[in-house]
């Protein structure tokens, strides 16, 4: 069997079908990786043993700008990634039997495969984006009024009308050239109603989260067996596990200052500090602050008191498989979500603001929150690649 595996998007979204690949591997079957061309997505693919396709622009050179992208940019890169995604899926997956595709907005890989005749299957890593009763799109979770209900289905409404003005043009121009008919709602034609949701449920429940009917298989985890840098493991073996912080990808909104003002709060507990550069080249000189590029976050966390992040899925659940809490500092999509989910559990805090992150990190350091993270951990599952590689060899969903 082969199968074909699709995503554009930031590390968090390519990890995870690394992780399926090699699942899918393990079962005997071939897989393939289109995502974008960006070389640490190359080098973790490699790492794996999993081919890439390159495909669509580096997301670096999109959102690693001073700026975040605005409208202009979600303009002309949107019927972009669709044209890549009928060029490059329509020539890689011809003979293959599934394509699964997730990451930003992925329209037109439901269309090549409705053109081919596969399998298609749609995936998420949290029910955010998912059409809710319960949030707001793109806004903060929260349990709203009968009233807000009904002002919640226009939103959604609008939303669908939203990714419509952004990929419909390309997308229908796309399948016109292949003789097939315009699609009306691209979001729900991307979506489907039965989309898999690939986030642990004790993390993200899914259950009445959302008006669709997620298969939920848990979160797709990529075992790292790599050891930790000389100098690092020195670092942690010099003194009291130090706080780890780090912000991935998110350069253009990491806010200024982000670096000083974590060091400070760490400090304020006589913690040293492990900062890992991310796509913002955060950096510091200070004896009591060591800085790291890419690491293997699986073997880092349980020596650390805390980790510091931006709040995307990844590294949420990362962190709490370590058993270790965390200070979520959301800036856009699902960070908010993962934030309220962490303060939901007991296993750290939230820090809106850079002014709130002293007394986010004092909390996330109390010691019961400790004993609760170390309590979720042996309740979060690290099989969620393996329950999904099976159900794609089979024909039940």
């Amino acid at each position: 069997m082969r199968v074909v595996l699709t995503t554009w998007g930031s590390r968090g979204d390519v990890e995870p079908l690394a992780a399926l690949a090699v699942a899918l591997r393990g079962e005997g079957a071939q897989a393939v990786v289109c995502a974008p061309p960006d070389e640490e997505f190359a080098a973790l693919l490699e790492r794996a043993g999993v081919p890439l396709v390159p495909f669509g622009p580096s997301v670096r050179s999109i959102v690693a700008g001073p700026k975040p992208p605005d409208a202009k940019a979600a303009f002309k890169l949107a019927p972009e990634l669709v044209a890549a995604r009928f060029e490059v899926l329509g020539r890689e997956a011809e003979g293959a039997d599934v394509l699964l595709a997730t990451g930003l907005m992925p329209a037109g890989a439901r269309d090549v495969a409705e053109h081919l005749g596969l399998r298609y299957v749609p995936a998420c890593f949290h029910v955010f984006g998912l059409p809710s009763r319960h949030f707001r799109p793109g806004a903060r979770p929260g349990t709203p009024s009968p009233a807000e209900e009904t002002d919640l289905r226009v939103l959604w409404e609008q939303d669908a009308q939203r990714v419509d003005g952004l990929y419909g043009p390309a997308l229908n121009a796309h399948r016109a050239a292949l003789g097939l008919a315009p699609v009306v709602n691209v979001r729900d034609h991307v979506l489907t109603r039965r989309p898999w949701l690939a986030a642990d449920p004790v993390l993200c429940p899914s259950e009445g989260m959302t008006e669709l009917e997620p298969v939920q298989t848990g979160a797709w985890v990529l075992p790292d067996h790599r050891p930790l840098p000389a100098e690092l493991a020195a670092f942690l073996d010099a003194g009291e596990p130090p706080v780890y912080v780090g912000f991935g990808s998110m350069a253009a909104h990491t806010p200024a200052g982000i670096a000083e003002a974590a060091i400070g709060a760490a400090r304020a507990h006589g913690r040293r500090v492990v900062l890992a550069r991310g796509w913002a080249g955060l950096t510091a000189e200070a004896a009591d602050c060591l800085v790291v590029g890419e690491v293997n976050q699986q073997a880092l966390f349980p020596r650390v008191a805390a980790v510091v992040h931006h709040g995307g899925a990844g590294t949420t659940t990362t962190a709490a498989r370590a058993g270790t809490p965390q200070v979520i500092v959301p800036h856009i999509a699902d960070q908010p979500y993962w934030g309220s989910r962490i303060t939901e559990l007991g296993i750290g805090a939230v820090a809106s603001g850079l002014d709130l992150l002293p007394t986010a990190l004092t909390e996330a350091l109390a010691p019961e929150v400790l004993d609760r993270a170390r309590a979720v951990a042996g309740t979060v599952r690290g099989d969620g690649a393996e329950v999904a590689a099976k159900l794609l060899l089979s024909s039940e969903y």
